[in-house]
C-alpha cells in the first residue's frame, strides 16, 4: 500500500460535533510522573501515538511495568528513586522532542551511562539547550557535534540545586530542569520565559514542592526535592494542537460549524485561538471546568464571512508555536498583508516549519516574504487552487502533513501528499476523523 494519499475534492460546509484524542504533552508528563509516584496510576484517554508509545518504552527499560487494557493505561510507579539502573541502556526517543528533553532531566541521577537516540528528524535538532543547564546539577553529557543526538547522560548521586534562565520559551526545557530538580536537594530557581505549563500544574496539583510567581513576561519557579509522589489517576484532555486542524478547516469552509468535545483550554496553549478571533472569527468556550488544576472546555467556532489580516503580536508565540502552520493556511484566505514575527524557533521543530509554511502557501499561489524568522503574507479572499501540488521530502513531519490535508479540503487542487505515516506521532486517527467532514 503507497504511503501517500490523493485528494482531489473540497468539503463542503458542515456542522459537526467531534472527540479528538488526548493530549499529547500532557500524556508525555502523565506517563513520566507516574513512573516516579509510589504505587499504581490510570489514565484514560491517553493519547496512543508513537511519541506516547515511545515514552512508554522507555520508563519499561527503566524497570517500571505498564499495562495497557482497551483505553486504560496502567503503571505500576516504583518512586521518586525507583528506576532499574543497568549498563547499556538506550533509550529511542523517536520522533519526540518532548520525551527526549524531559527524560534527558529524568535521568539526572543514572549511575551509569544511558543513551538517548531519536530518528533523523529529531538527531537534527538541538539538545544543548537541556544538556546546558542540566550539567550544571552536575550530572555529565556528551552529544554529537556539541549539539545533537546520540545523547550520552552520566548522572550524580551529588547532585546540587541551580538557578537557570529560560529565555526561549521552551516548556521542553523548563519541564527538564524540573525533573532534575525535584531529584535534588536544595531549592532550584528557574525564571522562565511565558511557555505551556502541564508540568508545573500536575506537580502543584500533587502538592509537590514547587511554588510559581507569575509576571507579564516571565515565571519564577522554585523547585525542592520530592520524596514521595502520590499516584495519580488521569482522564486526558483532547489536544487543541490536534484540533487546531478542524478548527482551520471549519474557518475556511464557508456556512460551517464545529464543536469539539472536552478539550484542554490551558491558558498556555490557546495562542491560536487569540489570533484567529483578531481575525474575525466566532470562537468561544462552553461546559468551561477545571480539572486537576488544567481548564477544560468544549470548543465551538463558526466560520466568519470575511477574514482579516493580521499583523502578529509575538506576546501569542508561544501559546501557539505548533499551531502556525495552520494559522498561515488561514491568513492565506484573508484580506490584506498579515505578519508573525519572531517566529526563529519555528525552524527548530521537526522541520523547518517557517521555510515549510512559505513553501506550501507559495505552491498555492499566495505570495510571500520570509526572512530567517519572520513572515509576511498577502491574502487572497477568492483563493482557489486548481493544479497538482506534492509535498514530500519534508523529514515526516506529522504538522506539515495535516495541514496540507487541510489546505486540500479547503481549497481544491490535486494534493499528492507523501509519508501519511507521519500522523502516528502525535494524531493517528487523523485521517480517520477528517472522514468524517467528507459525509
Amino acid at each position: 500500500m503507497p504511503n501517500k494519499i490523493i485528494l482531489k475534492k473540497k468539503i463542503l460546509n458542515f456542522n459537526k460535533k467531534i472527540i479528538i484524542p488526548g493530549d499529547k504533552s500532557m500524556s508525555i508528563r502523565w506517563v513520566l510522573i507516574a513512573s516516579l509516584a509510589d504505587g499504581i496510576s490510570k489514565a484514560k484517554n491517553l493519547l496512543m501515538s508513537d511519541d506516547v508509545l515511545a515514552t512508554i518504552q522507555a520508563i519499561k527499560k527503566l524497570g517500571i511495568k505498564v499495562i495497557i487494557n482497551n483505553n486504560i493505561c496502567i503503571v505500576h510507579g516504583a518512586g521518586i528513586n525507583g528506576y532499574e539502573y543497568r549498563k547499556n541502556i538506550v533509550i529511542n526517543a523517536q520522533n519526540s522532542g518532548t520525551l527526549g528533553r524531559l527524560i534527558s532531566g529524568v535521568l539526572i541521577d543514572t549511575p551509569y551511562p544511558i543513551k538517548i537516540i531519536g530518528d533523523k528528524s529529531l538527531s537534527k535538532r538541538d539538545f544543548k539547550r537541556v544538556a546546558k543547564p542540566l550539567s550544571k546539577f552536575g550530572a555529565s553529557f556528551q552529544l554529537r557535534k556539541n549539539c545533537n543526538l546520540p545523547l550520552f547522560i552520566k548522572g550524580s548521586q551529588k547532585l546540587k540545586p541551580i538557578r537557570f534562565v529560560e529565555n526561549r520559551g521552551s516548556a521542553q526545557c523548563k519541564s527538564s530542569v524540573i525533573f532534575a530538580g525535584i531529584k535534588t536537594d536544595g531549592k532550584t530557581i528557574i525564571k522562565a520565559k511565558k511557555s505551556r505549563n502541564h508540568t508545573e500544574l500536575l506537580l502543584k496539583y500533587l502538592k509537590l514542592p514547587i511554588k510559581i510567581k507569575k509576571n507579564k513576561d516571565f515565571d519564577l519557579i522554585e523547585v525542592c526535592k520530592v520524596n514521595k509522589i502520590k499516584p495519580i489517576n488521569y482522564m486526558l484532555p483532547s489536544d487543541i494542537s490536534s484540533g487546531a486542524f478542524f478548527i482551520a478547516l471549519t474557518v475556511l469552509t464557508k456556512n460551517s460549524k464545529l464543536i469539539i468535545r472536552n478539550v484542554s483550554v490551558n491558558p498556555t496553549r490557546i495562542g491560536i485561538i487569540s489570533i484567529l478571533k483578531k481575525m474575525g472569527v466566532k470562537i468561544s468556550f462552553l461546559n468551561k471546568k477545571i480539572y486537576k488544576g488544567e481548564s477544560i472546555a468544549d470548543i465551538f467556532v463558526k466560520s466568519p464571512k470575511n477574514l482579516k489580516s493580521v499583523n502578529c503580536p509575538p506576546n501569542l508565540n508561544s501559546g501557539a508555536i505548533d499551531e502556525f502552520l495552520i494559522i498561515f493556511l488561514v491568513a492565506a484566505k484573508a484580506k490584506g498583508v498579515s505578519i508573525f514575527r519572531n517566529l526563529d524557533e519555528l525552524n527548530k521543530k521537526e522541520s523547518p516549519r517557517l521555510e515549510w509554511g512559505s513553501r506550501i502557501l507559495t505552491m498555492m499561489g499566495i505570495k510571500v516574504l520570509t526572512t530567517k524568522n519572520s513572515i509576511k503574507i498577502f491574502g487572497n479572499p477568492k483563493l482557489s487552487v486548481d493544479k497538482k501540488i506534492v509535498i514530500k521530502n519534508y523529514l515526516k513531519d506529522h504538522r506539515v502533513f495535516m495541514t496540507s490535508v487541510i489546505a486540500a479540503l479547503s481549497f481544491g487542487g490535486e494534493w499528492h501528499i507523501h509519508d501519511k505515516d507521519a500522523i502516528k506521532t502525535s494524531f493517528p486517527s487523523f485521517l480517520k476523523i477528517t472522514n468524517l467532514f467528507k459525509k
